[in-house]
């Protein structure tokens, strides 16, 4: 029952009263609360109306960190004035909100503090307008439609110099690499031969086999592109945000994705999540800005392991010229899917040890050593330690496959 309907009910309690005992005090009460009911419904059907409210989330977009405050603007068509207007909305995982509105006639604007969020993007979704009379007799909703607006926190990076892959990087034969194609063209299929095209292009094998001209259909595929691989597997999410293990990850694929953006190579963040796409970034421009709201919005969700992320050469990882990793989790096929995709490419590992964001002992790992001892540099980044410190080249030991 609302609280018009329960002041009706005493109203009319009240006058019946004063009726039946001929009481003149109760009957000035029972007339004053049917005038106060009276006006309350007035005032109720007077007040509704179409209304927007409009959200405005700064800074936007906010870092890890950051003091974010939520604007809300209401505007109603209504003349009627109002003793009290509110905004409820649900914020994604924040839960509910309550924001109050202040100003005067069809106009009114408040400001709601959110504190200090953790990386996310969070919706705003399901706002209603809960306007009040003066007295506080009656409460009109009027519910709004999704404003399409998000508070989106992106991971706060660190600075870098150089990577921990750039120094001593090996081949997978244990020798040190000194050049490797930077582009070229991979075989793709082969197609008749049109009137014009060279020679050189022909593949004699196919055109053997079916007696007539065959040539060779080539891909472009460059080998200066770099891909940040990021592991979403629900296996390597240990602790609470925004310190866990999979927040971390976020941040060490953004902040080596910023290195290649900044010395404006191409590069490209894909991450295993569920309803992930890829994201090419050449510069630290809007690119960059689109490749860090993808890492604000992404879930340890991922409906597959690493493996079959490395092991499908359709992808952008499985063409990459330069494959980075950033893992929480190493099991006997992902490893032999990192050790794999060496063999055709430059690779690196950034292991995220989730145990030690569980506050449990850190465990040697044979697996990282034979990536190591397979030219594989792998930096770990544990829990307390910082993680500048485990990807600047300045401070990388070669050869080490776990470090503090």
């Amino acid at each position: 029952m609302t609280r018009l309907g329960g002041l009706v009910l005493l109203a009319l309690g009240v006058t019946a009263s004063a009726v039946v005992f001929e009481s003149r005090p109760l009957g000035v009460v029972g007339v004053g609360l049917v005038v106060a009911v009276a006006l309350a419904g007035a005032w109720s059907a007077g007040v509704r109306g179409p209304a927007t409210v409009e959200f405005a989330a700064a800074p936007s977009p906010a870092t890890e960190g950051d003091h974010v405050r939520l604007r809300a603007e209401g505007r109603r068509t209504s003349r009627v004035l109002v003793g009290s207007a509110f905004v409820h909305a649900r914020l994604g995982r924040l839960g509910d909100v309550e924001c109050r509105l202040r100003g005067h006639g069809r106009s009114a604007v408040g400001e709601l503090h959110l504190g200090r969020l953790p990386r996310g993007r969070f919706e705003v979704s399901s706002p209603r307008l809960v306007l009040g009379d003066h007295l506080g007799l009656a409460t009109v909703v009027t519910p709004l439609g999704d404003p399409g607006v998000a508070v989106v926190v992106h991971p706060r990076l660190v600075e870098l110099d150089r990577l921990f892959s750039e120094v001593g990087r090996q081949g997978a034969d244990g020798r040190r690499l000194l050049l490797r194609r930077p582009a070229g063209f991979d075989f793709h299929s082969v197609r008749e031969y049109e009137q014009g095209e060279s020679l050189r292009r022909v593949h004699w094998p196919t055109t053997a086999r079916r007696g007539q001209l065959m040539v060779k259909e080539l891909d472009d595929a460059p080998r200066d592109a770099v891909v940040v691989l990021l592991d979403c597997d629900p296996r390597g999410a240990v602790g609470a945000a925004p310190e866990s293990s999979f927040d971390t990850a976020v941040r060490a694929a953004g902040s080596v994705l910023r290195v290649y953006s900044a010395r404006g190579r191409r590069a490209t963040l894909l991450a295993t999540g569920a309803g992930a796409t890829p994201h090419s970034v050449c510069s630290l421009g809007g690119d960059f800005r689109a490749a860090l709201d993808a890492l604000a919005a992404v879930e340890p969700d991922a409906p597959h392991g690493l493996a079959r992320a490395l092991a499908s050469q359709e992808t952008a990882a499985g063409r990459a010229g330069e494959l980075v990793v950033v893992s929480a989790t190493l099991d006997a096929a992902s490893l032999e899917a990192v050790l794999a995709s060496a063999t055709r490419r430059l690779v690196s590992l950034v292991w995220i040890d989730a145990p030690s964001y569980a506050g449990r002992p850190t465990q040697a790992l044979p697996g990282l050593l034979r990536l190591a001892s397979s030219g594989v540099p792998v930096a770990v980044v544990r829990r307390g330690a910082g993680l500048a410190e485990a990807l600047d080249a300045s401070l990388y030991v070669p050869g080490v496959a776990a470090r503090a």
